[in-house]
């Protein structure tokens, strides 16, 4: 998977007019031997295919390139952007799944009821509505209010705080980028968790459990929430993937500096050795996502197990 999509970012970068040299070769301090030798080092004046094989070549390696727009080798750039939007990421994952699946219970059991109907009637307004013009108002709502930061991971003091300090504002710069991520996952997942937990209440084993005599909590949160919940598992990898690909636009719109906003600058700075491995790496999450999604399905639900 990962080869595949490499190979076509790396076609789809090879279409566009220009390389990452273009931007070097305007510099009059730049000798003309000196771009030879690069092209030359990075097969530039070879076919796509066998620029691709060099940059292979140097991944083999654990090298992934220079950026030459921001003067560092490409994996010390990652380093530094990956772990914030894998934080915000999760943050979105956890917001989304703890507001969903009570909502989600809730309008099941009590079906057809004022707050049923208002929460199908909030899901599909959430969804109608595009990331990044949540993004937006989000951040006019701080700019106007002043009660978050317009942008950024930290404040410009933050290596000047204390370490509960420096929790704090980080907490404190991620709400509005993880309520504006999370909330299309949570009307997406309260609609499944609704759907999943009304066809479980149907089933034999519910009826069976009321008539040992069970109460209605047990059966409710101990043996349908299990059952219903596990397609909701099934889905994490996708709801991974979303938040990844969300994360492009809002990182971009709301100043937050992470794999999004470092892979949209570098594609504008024709930078392909950065896109190709911040995409690489985006990649990498979602199938890590994945696989947590298939061990967490094992875990819940006994069925699926691999007897021994």
């Amino acid at each position: 998977m990962l080869l595949g999509i490499s190979l076509l970012v790396f076609f789809l970068m090879n279409l566009a007019p220009g390389d990452f040299l273009t931007p070097i070769k305007a510099q009059r301090d730049i000798s003309p031997e000196y771009i030879a030798s690069l092209e030359k080092e990075f097969g530039l004046n070879e076919p796509w295919y066998w620029q691709y094989a060099l940059w292979l070549k140097h991944v083999a390696a654990c090298d992934f390139g220079y950026s030459w727009s921001y003067k560092i080798p490409v994996t010390e750039l990652l380093a530094q952007r990956a772990p914030a939007t894998l934080l915000l990421s999760l943050c979105s994952l956890v917001f989304s799944w703890l507001i969903a699946i009570p909502l989600g219970v809730v309008a099941a059991i009590y079906k057809g009821s004022i707050f049923d109907r208002a929460t199908s009637w909030l899901a599909y307004f959430s969804l109608s509505l595009p990331e990044f013009f949540l993004a937006l108002l989000a951040v006019y709502f701080a700019a106007q209010t002043g009660w978050f930061p317009t942008g950024g991971l930290t404040s410009f003091d933050f290596e000047f705080l204390s370490l509960a300090g420096q929790l704090k504002d980080m907490a404190w710069h991620l709400v509005l980028p993880t309520v504006v991520m999370g909330v299309g996952n949570v009307a997406a997942l309260m609609r499944v968790m609704r759907a999943n937990f009304l066809d479980s209440i149907r089933a034999e084993f519910v009826t069976a459990a009321r008539s040992k005599g069970l109460s209605e909590n047990q059966i409710m949160f101990r043996h349908v929430l299990r059952n219903a919940i596990n397609p909701l598992i099934t889905t994490l990898g996708f709801s991974f993937s979303s938040l990844l690909s969300g994360a492009l636009l809002v990182e971009n719109v709301m100043n937050y500096p992470g794999l999004g906003q470092l892979t949209y600058q570098a594609f504008l700075r024709e930078d392909a050795f950065v896109v190709l491995g911040a995409v690489v790496l985006g990649s990498l999450m979602l199938v890590a996502g994945n696989l947590l999604a298939d061990l967490l399905l094992a875990w819940s639900d006994p069925r699926i197990r691999h007897e021994k």
